[in-house]
């Protein structure tokens, strides 16, 4: 049986989670914005069958201000490479 055809373990759900939250975390710092709680939530990480969710967290009204002013930038310049 390949990878691709098994069903991803319980165990392997929240490593991806993990990763994706690594990344995210990393692209964030990168475009100067830091979320001070991004974690995965605990109780979507539990059970035989977890979602494995990332938690965003709370932040201030600056940061929200900079995840906004990153977020916008990427949508500007993926028009521009569009066109």
């Amino acid at each position: 049986m390949t990878t691709a055809g098994r069903q991803q373990t319980a165990t392997d759900k929240v490593r991806d989670a993990e990763r994706a939250r690594d990344d995210s975390r990393d692209a964030l710092k990168a475009a100067g914005v830091q979320l001070p709680s991004i974690g995965l939530d605990p109780a979507s990480c539990a059970g035989p069958a977890p979602l494995a969710l990332i938690d965003l967290g709370c932040c201030n009204v600056e940061t929200a201000r900079a995840l906004t002013a990153a977020l916008r930038s990427n949508v500007g310049e993926q028009q521009g490479t569009a066109r």
